[in-house]
């Protein structure tokens, strides 16, 4: 049975919200190794996994004309999304480091009206708004919450995720393999954090060289799903499938260390999964209604 693209991407990125979800569980249990060295260990197994996949499918290290640009972008806004990620899951419930990472589609609302002059409907602006008090009630900013400055990370890794996941989302359309783009973000985050590891590295046990070459292996996993998903299906059809992650997070977040979101955290969750949904029912039907006039 041959299946279309539209359901490809929505089988490709509920897989990448397993394989996140576990990638930031095994970030969590290595303990107290710095967030700049857990992102090393994970790109570099994503960069030996790509680099194997490139030469197994033949696809070559041409960069075609008119995309590096989109590739620096990518990986430069993913490397800063990914430090800062890994920051808010050492500090913070790990569902609520999760939620904050998937403000990226609303932040890419708001990149494109400022950077592109894309026109924003009502529809959207009320999401943006709503899905950001959401966002609040996880951050809970307040003088007493110590947490307040991990959660200010994970808002702002979600930030650069939304960035250097559109920009996945260009180069697919403008030809580039999957596993190039994962190469080239893998490769240019190591090498940016590699100076670091060279002066500064913490030594670890072999129970967590075990558990982060597991994290490297689930992020790989993700990283290449969710690259498939955005190159078989726009974001507006698929994008809130994305929220699987945050279900898997909680659920293991609970059973491995008994974290329980506060109430004002579920309120946000609730307000920011329900508002990706509004959108996403919106967007289906507003692209529904432009197909039929076209075929009309």
């Amino acid at each position: 049975m041959k299946i279309n693209k539209k359901y490809k991407g929505v089988i490709f990125i509920l897989i990448a919200g397993m394989c996140f979800a576990l990638m930031a569980i095994f970030v969590r249990l290595a303990g107290d190794v710095p967030s700049v060295q857990k992102s090393f260990f994970r790109n570099s197994i994503a960069l030996v996994c790509s680099l194997i996949l490139i030469f197994k499918q033949k696809i070559g290290f041409k960069i075609q004309k008119g995309n590096l640009k989109f590739f620096i972008l990518r990986a430069s806004f993913g490397t800063a999304g990914l430090l800062l990620y890994f920051y808010s899951i050492d500090h913070l419930v790990v569902a609520d480091a999760t939620m904050l990472n998937k403000m990226s589609p609303f932040f890419a609302i708001v990149c494109s009206f400022i950077f592109l002059k894309e026109k924003l409907t009502p529809v959207q602006v009320i999401s943006v708004i709503v899905a950001f008090v959401g966002s609040m009630f996880v951050v809970k900013p307040t003088f007493q919450n110590i947490d307040i400055i991990p959660a200010i990370a994970g808002l702002l890794g979600g930030l650069s995720a939304g960035v250097a996941y559109t920009c996945v989302r260009k180069l697919g359309q403008r030809g580039e393999k999957g596993p190039f783009i994962v190469f080239f973000f893998s490769a240019f985050s190591t090498a940016v954090t590699l100076p670091y590891i060279i002066m500064n590295f913490s030594p670890m046990t072999m129970q967590q060289f075990i558990i982060l070459v597991f994290a490297g292996i689930f992020a790989s996993g993700g990283q290449f799903a969710i690259t498939a998903a955005y190159c078989y299906a726009p974001a507006r059809e698929i994008s809130v499938f994305d929220y699987s992650q945050v279900v898997y997070t909680a659920i293991l977040g609970f059973f491995l260390f008994d974290q329980i979101p506060d109430v004002f955290s579920i309120i946000g969750y609730v307000l920011i999964i329900g508002t990706a949904v509004g959108m996403f029912i919106y967007n289906k039907k507003n692209a529904e209604g432009i197909d039929e006039a076209v075929d009309g």
